[in-house]
């Protein structure tokens, strides 16, 4: 069955037509970069934007997939969480395409498409395993034990660590998005050079990184320009390796405690090489797999979308075309 997915749920305007939740025939991706000068994602432009492209990048997925639309069996596309106003847009969108052509329908949670990229990536993945969701909106602990089975097992209680990196990012100069530049900034500084604090360290599987955020903005301050200039790379890596140790030593603990063996990062922050390289070298030192998507995977993508849409079709049936956006929808 080829599935066309439609993601929209922030600033990028993606569409993937995805054969079997296996095979990526095409995953188109937008990224909105209008948002570079105001420093960060303003709602009501992305939702314009989004109605600016969807059309053009719908037909250049269905023309990079060599399918047309009379073979699509399913459309999927993101419910929430998101922002709500380009939430609308792709959920609009897919629910006239499907109702106009009485093609099968299937809200997605986003965070379900998440650990689904994984499962796109990674074939032999096992049913039960563990991932670490990290993105600009949700850091989490997941156990998962089929499609729509999960348990989570922590997550942040404030800020998420996407969002702390894009932050640090801008603090540091580094502009927006700023969390693929501040992890290649950070892989010329010491990350020995100032030790800024691991959060919530004591709770089990909960995370926090708003302090984290205060301290590395109050050390800034305390420097001079010349200073800042000098160590700007220390700062980087030093901040790097407290957001990425406390994500390490806590999905460890959780796959040594769930007994899991097969361990997954999805979100735009498992793009992160230290994050990557860490998690792999402390999970084989225990005897388990560190399973991580391609980059194109990581970010929002549309591809994810239809594979969680397809399992979820597979499982449960079609949705409803009432489905509507909803900006805190939750995993359950």
């Amino acid at each position: 069955m080829l599935t066309l997915g439609i993601e929209t749920s922030c600033d990028e305007t993606s569409v993937a037509v995805v054969e079997d939740g296996r095979t990526v025939r095409s995953n188109v991706i937008l990224s909105q970069a209008i948002h570079t000068k105001f420093g960060g994602v303003v709602p009501e432009v992305a939702s314009r934007e989004h109605l600016k492209t969807i059309v053009p990048i719908y037909r250049q997925a269905l023309d990079e997939s060599g399918v047309t639309l009379e073979q699509i069996g399913l459309v999927a596309a993101t419910m929430g969480p998101g922002l709500v106003g380009p939430l609308l847009v792709g959920l609009s969108f897919a629910k006239g395409l499907a109702y106009s052509r009485q093609i099968p329908f299937v809200p997605v949670n986003h965070l379900e498409g998440h650990l689904a990229a994984n499962m796109l990536a990674h074939h032999d993945l096992k049913t039960h395993h563990l991932t670490l969701v990290v993105s600009g909106g949700h850091t989490m602990l997941v156990e998962v034990f089929g499609v729509g089975e999960y348990s989570i097992l922590g997550k942040t209680r404030d800020d998420a660590a996407g969002e702390a990196f894009d932050k640090v990012a801008k603090i540091l100069g580094l502009g927006y998005p700023g969390g693929a530049a501040l992890d290649k900034l950070a892989r010329q500084g010491n990350p020995a050079y100032f030790r800024f604090p691991r959060a919530v360290r004591s709770e089990e599987y909960q995370f926090s990184y708003s302090g984290l955020k205060t301290a590395v903005a109050l050390h800034v301050q305390s420097l001079s320009a010349e200073a800042l200039e000098k160590h700007r790379a220390d700062i980087a890596a030093s901040f790097q390796a407290a957001a990425v140790d406390v994500l390490v030593e806590k999905t460890v603990a959780a796959a040594n405690d769930r007994n899991v063996s097969d361990v997954t990062i999805s979100g735009g922050v498992a793009a992160n090489s230290r994050l990557r390289a860490l998690l792999s070298e402390k999970l084989a030192q225990v005897g388990k797999r560190c399973l991580f998507p391609p980059m194109d995977l990581c970010t929002d993508n549309a591809a994810m979308i239809a594979a969680a849409g397809y399992y979820r079709y597979q499982k449960f049936g079609a949705g409803e075309l009432v489905a509507n956006a909803v900006p805190y929808l939750a995993l359950e």
